[in-house]
């Protein structure tokens, strides 16, 4: 087998890195650290191994396009977020930290932040791009569905509702041709729903 840009074989290789994120522990300064080793550095440095240029991974800015889209799609799902609050479980495990004021919370949301961009690095960039070249409805399910299961342990709704936002985020990302406008839709989003955790 050929190595040299393969993504079939590219994909195997960084699947098991799935794994290695989910069971590596500490605080959540810690699993950010990690995130960005395992869902961006590694797979970067394989990626590049490989043959991989940079664009081919979605690790550029893109066109302009796809992040008018997540502006949309923020704005359209702000009266979900705002219900979603209000639903105990949701109450109870956001936001993921505790905090000890209004600094301390901010500064926990950029380290989020850190993990959602390795997140959307490792499931839109890596995953998505390098199959989509070959096959655009595999490569959305290739990384949609381990994205769903990476969701289980969290409020049981979340499993569904990232596998259908899974989809949503690989579409405005392939249109863009980066993955940083799913990266700031989902921070964002997570962002104003731990507020209105706290808030509401």
């Amino acid at each position: 087998m050929n190595v040299r840009r393969n993504p079939y074989l590219l994909y195997v290789i960084l699947l098991p890195l799935i794994l290695v994120v989910r069971y590596s522990d500490g605080g959540l300064f810690r699993w950010a650290f990690y995130n960005l080793l395992f869902y961006f550095a590694v797979p970067l440095g394989i990626a590049t191994l490989m043959g991989f240029k940079r664009k081919e991974l979605a690790v550029q800015t893109g066109k302009i396009g796809g992040y008018k889209w997540a502006l949309i799609l923020f704005i359209a799902t702000i009266p979900l977020s705002i219900y979603g609050a209000t639903i105990p479980a949701m109450k109870d495990y956001y936001p993921i930290f505790e905090y000890s004021s209004w600094g301390d919370f901010f500064v926990k949301e950029l380290a989020v932040g850190a993990i959602m961009f390795a997140h959307e690095a490792f499931f839109r960039g890596f995953l998505l791009f390098s199959l989509a070249r070959r096959n655009e409805w595999l490569a959305i399910l290739a990384q949609d569905i381990p994205y769903a299961l990476a969701h289980i342990g969290k409020p049981g709704i979340e499993v569904p509702y990232s596998f259908v936002a899974g989809i949503v985020f690989a579409k405005i990302d392939l249109k863009s041709g980066s993955f940083l406008p799913s990266f700031l839709l989902h921070w964002l989003g997570s962002v104003l729903f731990d507020l209105l955790c706290v808030l509401l």
